[in-house]
C-alpha cells in the first residue's frame, strides 16, 4: 500500500500509525494511506527560519523572481504526470487544468513581480517624506521579511493550486513555508513537493509538507510567522481565535467558502450575447470541479420576468452535461473529492430542500458513464428555484459545497444588490450585462461586500478569464463570511509577508540604507563622467554638474517648429491675462530636452540605451532669460539577467534628473532610465 510521506527537517517522513485513507474518487478504491503523528513541529518552524529563511532573507527580489521562474518552467515540463494523478481525486482535464497549470500559472505571475521591486532583499516603499525645514532629517518606510515561516493549511479542491498560489507569494517575499494539504487530497500535492525537493532550485528549507491531519501545526507560531488557511468558515474561525495566535498577534489570512452570486443584468435579455454567456458561464461554475470551488455560482439572481427562460436554459445545458469517469468519452464532470463531501452535499441539500423547490437534478437517480456510482464519489447536479429571496433565507446561509445553486428574482438593480450581501460576504460576483451604466451601478453598490466582481460581455467574453477564476496580480478574498482576508493581489500580496517598517535619519544615511538617492543627500561629484563608467563602477549619489544655458525666445520658437506644440502660453504673448504666466514661457519639454543635451556625453561607452522617462514634474516656469543646468545622479541601479548565452551583460540604471535655474530652484525633475553594460562585456 502506498504510503504518502510528509517533508520535514530535509527528509521524507512517514507518519506514525494511519492517521487517513486515501480513495480513488472514481473507483472508490484505496490508493494509499498517510498520517503526521510525530512530526515536531516546533522543530519545522525553527528549521524553516534558520535554514530556508536565512538563505531567501539574503536573496534580492530579482534572484527570488528569477527562482520563481525556474522553478515555474521545471514544473512544466512534468504537468502530465501531476494531470495522471489529478484523475484520482475525481478532476476531468480541464479541472485539472485549472489546477495544475493554474497554479504553475502562479509561479510565473510571481516571478515577473521582481521588475517592481527594487534588486534588494528588501522593498523601499514609497517615496520619502520631508520632516524638518531644512531637509537634514527624512523619514522613509521599508518593508523587510519576516524573520519566520508562512503556514500554509489548504482545503482538498486545489492541491497543487491552493499550494503554488500562496508559496509563490512568500517565496517572493523572501519567508519560507510549511504546507498542510488536504489529507484527503495530499498524494497529489506530495507527488509535486517531491519533484520540487528533487529539483533543488528551492534553498533547503524553504518548503516543507504536512500530510495527514496536521494537529498542532500552529501551535508555535509567532508574530513572526504568518498564517494562512482556506476552508471552511468554522474551522478558521477556531483557528484564528486560538489564544496563543490573538496574544501573539500572528497575522492570519483566512479564505473561506461563501455564498458567491451571479446576476443577470435587465438588459441581458433572450437573443442577446450576454444571456447566452450567462448561461454558459452560471452552468460552468456549477459543474467545474463538480462546484467544488470556492469561488462557484451558489446564487443566480435574475430579473423576474426573465427567469422561467433562465431556468429552462440553464436546466437544458445540465441536462446535457455527462457525468463519470473523465477517461470516458464525453465525460464533462467529475466526481466530488470523497464521499465524505458527497454525504456532506447531501445533508446541505436536504436542508436547502425544506425552502425552496428543486427544478432540476435528483440525488439518488442520475447516470454515471464508465464508472459505479455507488463506488464512486459522485453527485448529481442540482438546481433550486427560490421565488421569495428576502423571506426564504437559507439560500443565504448554508452552502452545499457541491453542485448546487438556486435561482432567485429580483425587481430592480437596488434589490439585486441587496440580495448579493445577503450572502454576508462573498470572495467573488459577477454581473452579466451590456449596458455599462447598470454594471456601475451594481458594482459600486455591491463591492463593500464581494472581494472581487466580474463585469462580463461580448466585449470581453473572448479573452475574460471566467467568474470562478481569481488572477494572481489580483486581490483573491473577500469580507465577511469570505474570511475577511486576502490572498495573492500582486505586489501587495508579497507585502503581506513583510514587515513594514518607518526609517528616520539624515538623507545621506537614508540612501546609503535604502540604495536609492534620497534628496539632500551627499552628491560627490563623478570622476570621469557617469556614461564613462559601467554598471558596476556607478555608485548611487555621484553627480553629474552640467554646464548652463541661458534660455531664449529663439529657443521657444525652434522647439516650437520642431514638435509643434504651438499651445497659446509659449507663443501668444497677448494670451497670457488671466493665467499664472507672467510672460511667454519655454515648453517643460525643451527644459527636459535641452537638460538631456547638457547631461549626456555623447562618446561610445557603457551606456547602451535610454528606455524611458518616469515621474517628470514642472515645477516652476521658465522664461527667456533664465539660466538652467542639471544635477545629473545616480538614483538606483537594478541588476538584469542574460536572457541568452549571448545575451550582453547588463543592468538598469535610474538617473535623476535634476534642472535648476540662476536661483537654485528646481524647476524640473523627472527619472530617466538607462540600460548600462557590465564590466565583463567591455
Amino acid at each position: 500500500m502506498q504510503r504518502y510521506q510528509s517533508y520535514a527537517l530535509g527528509k521524507w517522513f512517514d507518519g506514525e500509525g494511519v492517521e487517513t485513507n486515501l480513495y480513488n474518487a472514481i473507483t472508490g478504491d484505496k490508493i494509499g494511506e498517510t498520517s503526521s503523528l510525530g512530526l515536531d513541529y516546533k522543530a519545522m518552524i525553527e528549521y524553516g527560519r534558520k535554514t530556508g529563511g536565512y538563505v531567501l532573507r539574503k536573496m534580492t527580489f530579482q534572484e527570488r523572481g528569477r527562482m520563481l521562474k525556474a522553478l515555474a518552467l521545471f514544473l512544466m515540463e512534468k504537468k502530465e504526470h501531476y494531470y495522471a494523478v489529478s484523475a484520482l481525486t475525481g478532476a476531468t482535464r480541464v479541472d485539472s487544468w485549472i489546477d495544475i497549470e493554474g497554479g504553475i500559472g502562479n509561479l510565473f505571475a510571481n516571478a515577473s513581480l521582481r521588475r517592481q521591486f527594487p534588486d534588494l532583499p528588501y522593498n523601499v516603499e514609497g517615496s520619502a517624506v520631508p520632516l524638518s525645514k531644512n531637509g537634514t532629517f527624512i523619514g522613509h518606510h521599508i518593508n523587510v521579511p519576516k524573520d519566520g515561516v508562512a503556514i500554509h493549511i489548504n482545503a482538498f479542491n486545489f492541491p497543487i493550486w491552493g499550494m503554488l498560489e500562496k508559496i509563490a507569494v512568500n517565496l517572493m517575499a523572501g519567508v519560507p513555508a510549511i504546507v498542510k494539504p488536504s489529507e484527503y487530497t495530499c498524494f497529489l500535492t506530495e507527488v509535486m513537493v517531491r519533484d520540487i525537493i528533487d529539483s533543488k532550485i528551492l534553498p533547503e528549507g524553504s518548503l516543507q509538507l504536512v500530510c495527514g491531519l496536521g494537529r498542532g501545526i500552529i501551535d508555535h507560531a509567532t508574530c513572526q510567522d504568518v498564517v494562512t488557511f482556506t476552508g471552511s468558515a468554522a474551522t478558521g474561525k477556531i483557528l484564528k481565535g486560538m489564544p496563543h495566535i490573538v496574544n501573539e498577534s500572528v497575522p492570519f489570512n483566512l479564505e473561506a467558502d461563501s455564498l458567491n452570486a451571479t446576476i443577470l443584468g435587465k438588459y441581458a435579455v433572450p437573443g442577446t450575447e450576454e444571456f447566452d454567456l450567462f448561461i454558459k458561464e452560471t452552468t460552468k461554475e456549477i459543474t467545474i470541479k463538480a462546484g467544488q470551488k470556492c469561488t462557484a455560482v451558489r446564487r443566480i439572481f435574475v430579473p423576474e420576468d426573465l427567469i422561467e427562460d433562465v431556468e429552462k436554459a440553464i436546466s437544458s445545458r445540465l441536462a446535457s452535461t455527462k457525468i463519470g469517469n473523465p477517461d470516458f468519452e464525453g465525460v464533462r464532470m467529475g466526481a466530488l473529492a470523497t464521499n465524505t463531501q458527497v454525504e456532506r452535499v447531501r445533508a446541505n441539500v436536504e436542508q436547502l430542500m425544506k425552502s425552496q423547490k428543486v427544478v432540476y437534478g435528483n440525488m439518488d437517480e442520475f447516470e454515471v458513464l464508465g464508472a459505479d456510482r455507488n463506488k464512486g464519489a459522485f453527485f448529481s447536479p442540482i438546481l433550486f428555484r427560490n421565488d421569495d429571496p428576502f423571506n426564504k433565507t437559507d439560500v443565504h446561509n448554508i452552502e452545499a459545497f457541491g453542485p448546487v445553486s438556486t435561482i432567485m428574482p429580483y425587481k430592480t438593480v437596488e434589490d439585486a444588490i441587496e440580495l448579493s450581501k445577503m450572502g454576508k460576504g462573498s470572495l467573488v460576483s459577477s454581473i452579466v450585462t451590456p449596458n455599462d451604466q447598470e454594471a456601475r451601478e451594481f458594482v459600486i453598490g455591491a463591492a463593500c461586500m464581494h472581494g472581487r466582481i466580474l463585469v462580463l460581455n461580448k466585449d470581453c467574453a473572448k479573452e475574460s478569464t471566467g467568474h470562478g477564476s481569481p488572477m494572481p496580480l489580483l486581490t483573491h478574498g473577500g469580507p465577511g463570511r469570505a474570511g475577511g482576508g486576502e490572498e495573492m493581489g500582486g505586489k501587495r500580496g508579497v507585502l503581506h509577508y513583510m514587515q513594514r517598517t518607518a526609517i528616520q535619519g539624515h538623507p545621506t544615511t537614508i540612501t546609503r540604507i535604502t540604495d536609492q538617492f534620497q534628496v539632500g543627500a551627499e552628491m560627490p561629484e563623478a570622476n570621469p563622467h557617469v556614461f564613462r563608467k559601467h554598471f558596476e563602477e556607478l555608485v548611487i549619489g555621484e553627480t553629474v554638474f552640467t554646464h548652463k544655458h541661458t534660455v531664449t525666445d529663439a529657443d521657444i520658437v525652434n522647439f516650437a517648429n520642431v514638435s509643434g506644440d504651438n499651445f497659446y502660453a509659449h507663443m501668444d504673448a497677448t494670451s497670457l491675462e488671466g493665467t499664472i504666466f507672467e510672460r511667454r514661457v519655454a515648453h517643460g519639454y525643451f527644459v527636459l530636452s535641452k537638460a538631456a543635451g547638457l547631461f549626456v556625453d555623447p562618446k561610445k561607452g557603457p551606456v547602451l540605451l535610454n528606455y524611458g522617462l518616469e515621474e517628470a514634474r514642472f515645477t516652476k516656469p521658465v522664461y527667456p532669460g533664465a539660466t538652467i543646468c542639471v544635477r545629473f545622479t545616480v538614483k538606483e541601479k537594478v541588476d538584469q539577467e542574460k536572457r541568452t548565452e549571448d545575451d550582453i551583460a547588463k543592468g538598469i540604471v535610474k538617473f535623476l534628473v535634476d534642472v535648476y535655474d540662476e536661483t537654485g530652484e528646481t524647476v524640473a525633475l523627472a527619472t530617466i532610465l538607462t540600460m548600462v553594460r557590465k564590466l565583463d562585456q567591455a
